[in-house]
């Protein structure tokens, strides 16, 4: 078994530029970019997008129900949180990584009403991340960097390249960032992108 090795690095690396409607950039970190309120204020953060199934991070500091035993406090945060629940490598059906291109397609477009109910509803930039910011949430910004800047990522690989260049993954880490189960779900979510393309579906 291969052991990866463990870098330092920032908690998190602008990996694209002017990718949503209103110019918004798209941010890539692990759990450290994603539980740190001050970092997204610096950042210009207002959307967080969470790969991993395992885990989960409390981010009400508003809330409207307290807890109460069993029952968790519920309410809301600083951020919008969207989450898509993958695996770090095998086992997760490629419908998913579909879904989750298109959860973060909808976490740059998605408009909110101008209701007390929605008190967090800033368009600005986008932090996807997973436990360690090197497979799962690499493999979907890649996709969707490819999709929506193809001029710049003609081919998933020439993504996959760049954002492991801009989050500061290092070649003795490619084999796994993302992992190879990754990569073929990523690779079967753009056939079906295509597919949907030919019959105006992503119009």
């Amino acid at each position: 078994m291969i052991i990866s090795p463990v870098y330092e690095r920032d908690a998190a690396h602008l990996v694209a530029s002017d990718i949503g409607p209103n110019g918004q950039h798209l941010y890539l970190g692990g759990y450290e970019s994603a539980r740190d309120q001050d970092l997204h204020k610096e950042l210009g953060i207002t959307t967080v997008v969470n790969c991993a199934v395992n885990l989960d991070i409390n981010y009400v500091n508003d809330p409207y129900l307290e807890q109460e035993g069993a029952k968790l406090a519920a309410g809301c945060g600083g951020v919008r949180t969207y989450k898509m629940g993958l695996i770090d490598g095998p086992g997760n059906p490629h419908q998913m990584i579909l879904a989750g291109y298109y959860l973060l397609d909808g976490a740059f477009n998605q408009v909110l009403p101008e209701k007390p109910s929605y008190p967090t509803r800033e368009q600005g930039n986008v932090l996807i991340h997973c436990r360690g910011g090197r497979s799962r949430s690499v493999a979907i910004a890649s996709l969707f960097m490819h999709r929506k800047q193809s001029a710049l990522y003609p081919t998933l690989q020439s993504a996959i390249d760049v954002v492991r260049e801009r989050r500061d993954l290092r070649s003795d880490e490619w084999f796994e960032t993302p992992k190879p189960s990754l990569i073929e779900a990523i690779e079967k979510a753009k056939t079906m992108l295509e597919i949907l393309d030919e019959h105006g579906f992503n119009n």
